[in-house]
């Protein structure tokens, strides 16, 4: 049985590392592979299954955009 600890993390990226996680992430896209990805310190593993959107908020005058990447546990 898979018991992970639930987690809510936002990590700042200087923008070189930003553009290179991106790139990577295009590139696993266009291949039709998993990707995968350290986030402070814990490795993450996307099936080639996961669902992508983008969100964007705005309140109290600012704005933000996220790039969301889901999926369930099998």
């Amino acid at each position: 049985m898979n018991t992970r600890a639930e987690r809510d993390i936002e990590k700042t990226y200087p923008i070189s590392d930003f553009i290179s996680k991106l790139r990577r992430l295009a590139d696993s896209l266009e291949k039709g592979e998993p990707f995968e990805i350290q986030i402070a310190g814990e490795r993450i593993y996307v099936p080639v299954r996961a669902i992508y959107n983008i969100e964007h908020e705005r309140e109290g005058g600012r704005e933000e955009i996220e790039f969301q990447i889901k999926w369930a546990d099998k």
